[in-house]
């Protein structure tokens, strides 16, 4: 996944294959499987281009790792512990960004509780006006030409 999310763009077994064996030897069965593995547990989606096919990544790496701490948290037998020991292991750079993706949240949830704004008078046309006394009958407005 690294290497396609690296790339950001549609890539064929033959290009990880060939990215990876620069650091290491590794057999074009062994990234086919990989490849395959992530296609079918829907993390990345492959098109036919020939003979191969070109993958790409579902979602971002953020989606991806919040997914992964999601599954973690929640097979937890004690979800408010298993955070607080989460925190514990932080640094303190990390609960800082931590603090800030909590205040967006909020944020987020706040506009979102917020009511939707009235549209301007102008815009839903003049309010509706009462008839000159005298003039029609109740409630309806004069014919026109009168």
């Amino acid at each position: 996944m690294t290497r396609v999310w690296q790339w950001n763009r549609p890539v064929t077994v033959r290009e990880v294959l060939e990215d990876l064996q620069q650091e290491r030897s590794i057999a074009y069965t062994t990234v086919m499987t990989v490849m395959d593995n992530l296609h079918q547990k829907g993390w990345v989606r492959r098109e036919s281009e020939g003979r191969a096919y070109r993958y790409t990544a579902v979602s971002t790496r953020a989606a991806y790792s919040a997914a992964l701490m999601n599954e973690a948290w929640a097979t937890s037998d004690s979800p408010a512990a298993a955070l607080v020991a989460f925190f514990g292991m932080m640094s303190a750079e990390q609960r800082e960004a931590l603090r800030d993706a909590i205040r967006i949240v909020q944020h987020d949830d706040e506009a979102a509780a917020d009511p939707a704004p009235e549209a301007p008078a102008a815009a839903a046309g003049p309010p509706p006006q009462e008839p000159p006394a005298g003039e029609g009958s109740a409630g309806q407005a004069p014919a026109p030409g009168r």
